[in-house]
């Protein structure tokens, strides 16, 4: 299976925008469906965006709806997470996931990554 690891995290002030990538290993990644979750202080891991394994379909948060996009270059194995219009709210630990059915990754993936702290300030 894929292993994963996020990048581009980091401290924004509120309003700005923030790119993180997730670099998959293996040969197999476009077979893949991935997704990003992300776990703020005290609270429980919640869905953030997703694609398939080709990039036809996205699904979003409602939360993130139309500031967030996310994409994927499988010849490159990385999938991006572009954040823009950041809230204080949306600071988190982003973990990068993978399964192979884009159902599951929207739930419950097999695989994940190690996480990248975004922290977006007031």
């Amino acid at each position: 299976q894929v292993q994963l690891v996020e990048s581009g995290g980091g401290l924004v002030q509120a309003g700005g925008s923030l790119r993180l990538s997730c670099a998959a290993s293996g040969r197999t990644f476009s077979t893949y469906a991935m997704g990003w979750f992300r776990q703020a202080p005290g609270k429980e891991r919640e869905f953030v965006a997703a694609i398939s394994w080709r990039g036809a379909n996205t699904y979003y948060a409602d939360s993130v709806k139309g500031r967030f996009t996310i994409s994927r270059d499988n010849a490159k194995n990385t999938v991006y997470l572009q954040m823009n219009s950041l809230k204080p709210e949306d600071t988190a630990v982003y973990y990068c996931a993978a399964d192979y059915q884009v159902v599951v990754v929207r739930t419950t993936p097999s695989v994940w990554g190690q996480g990248t702290q975004v922290t977006v300030s007031s």
